[in-house]
């Protein structure tokens, strides 16, 4: 009897064997030829991926908020004007975060399950000028999706370099990096990138190596800080050793299989997975009369869907009827509606039989909860949906 329940939260999600077959391999030495050959290769990979190809990816033992830690620490000195576009729980944070290394911070806040408009944005930036300017492609709290492509062009037309949290988004979302004028772009390995937990991964832009190699002050992340990575990144990428300090060999391997995958998919196949997938989740719960955080359907994630619980549920009672159905979600983190709603994860190695799982599994949730509804039509949903 499979003893195992289908994780289904915005990360970590499920793996694909081959990346979880990496990861258990005997540990290599961090100098040894044959590892030098893969971190060299992970970062041509990310290149690639995230279509920079003038980029400088940088590979660190860490979690997202590391990422975002040393894109913060790097390009921030005290007193430097920073704009934060918040859609949620991570906009927030980031905007604590720039405060630790002295940033001056202005924040525009988006309604919840909104976004910030474009025009909303631009007077900001013809009031004051910042250095910096930093938004959450899809907020993981909300699963609301910014649009980078019009945040990267204010960015270039008032000279503010562009920051852009994808750690819910990479690999999972369209991000053409450098096409769109991104300075920035950050993740996780444990989303859409396809690794369990354990690296943060960030493309700096030629305009973003630049400003960070003029700061005046020193860096106030020992760790974070590009100047000790740097020597590392370029070591590897010319398949030399190098030491500053011990890298994640295991997860680095790993990593190295499953950005082979996502290459060998196609990244645009690999969008249009994404999206087809969650517009059939999204369709689904609405069919069940399910209502999504997101307020109109173009401000929702493909990676994510954000749903509220029905007014006769109880929350927890619900996830939990889900899990003994076989998958595990999410509950809510934005902290103005964390007990009224609950998160999918459809990302990464998603296959549509996942979502019918899901689905299925929460409409025995809600039938098991004594909740009223038509029985059968989400699942009926995702089949005609995926089918089309």
């Amino acid at each position: 009897m499979k003893d195992r329940t289908l994780l289904m939260i915005p990360g970590p999600v499920e793996f694909e064997p081959a990346v979880l077959g990496a990861l258990g391999h005997p540990t290599a030495s961090h100098v040894a030829p044959d590892f030098i050959e893969i971190f060299g290769a992970c970062i041509e990979q990310m290149r690639k991926v995230w279509m920079a190809p003038s980029s400088q990816p940088l590979i660190l033992a860490g979690t997202g908020t590391l990422a975002m830690d040393t894109a913060g620490a790097n390009l921030v000195e005290p007193g430097d004007k920073t704009l934060v576009i918040s859609t949620g729980f991570f906009g927030e944070r980031f905007a604590e975060l720039l405060k630790r290394y002295g940033a001056e911070v202005a924040i525009l806040r988006a309604p919840l399950g909104g976004i910030v408009e474009s025009k909303t944005i631009e007077a900001e930036l013809k009031k004051s000028t910042y250095k910096l300017m930093v938004f959450t492609h899809v907020d993981t709290s909300t699963g609301v999706l910014m649009n980078p492509v019009e945040i990267g062009k204010l960015g270039l037309r008032y000279d503010v370099l562009t920051v852009l949290d994808g750690v819910c988004s990479v690999a999972g979302e369209e991000i053409r990096q450098e096409e769109w004028g991104i300075d920035v772009v950050l993740t996780a390995s444990q989303k859409a990138i396809g690794v369990p937990p354990g690296l943060a991964l960030l493309a700096v832009g030629p305009k973003a190596m630049s400003k960070w190699r003029s700061r005046k002050t020193p860096v106030l992340n020992y760790y974070g800080d590009w100047g000790n990575w740097l020597p590392i990144m370029e070591a590897y990428e010319a398949r030399k050793p190098s030491y500053f300090g011990t890298p994640a060999v295991n997860h680095i391997c790993a990593l190295h299989v499953s950005l082979s995958q996502v290459l060998n998919e196609g990244l645009e196949k690999r969008f249009k997975r994404h999206k087809r997938i969650g517009d059939s989740c999204k369709a689904a719960a609405s069919a069940i009369g399910l209502k999504q955080v997101p307020l109109q359907p173009e401000f929702a994630a493909s990676t994510m869907t954000a749903l509220y619980y029905p007014d006769t549920v109880n929350g927890p009672e619900l996830l939990s009827k889900i899990k003994e159905a076989g998958v595990v979600l999410a509950g809510g983190l934005h902290p103005d509606i964390k007990a009224k709603y609950f998160r999918i994860g459809h990302m990464g190695a998603v296959k549509p039989g996942d979502i019918l799982a899901t689905i299925g599994a929460i409409e025995t949730g809600l039938a098991r909860c004594g909740h009223s509804f038509e029985t059968g039509r989400g699942v009926y949903t995702v089949q005609e949906y995926l089918s089309q």
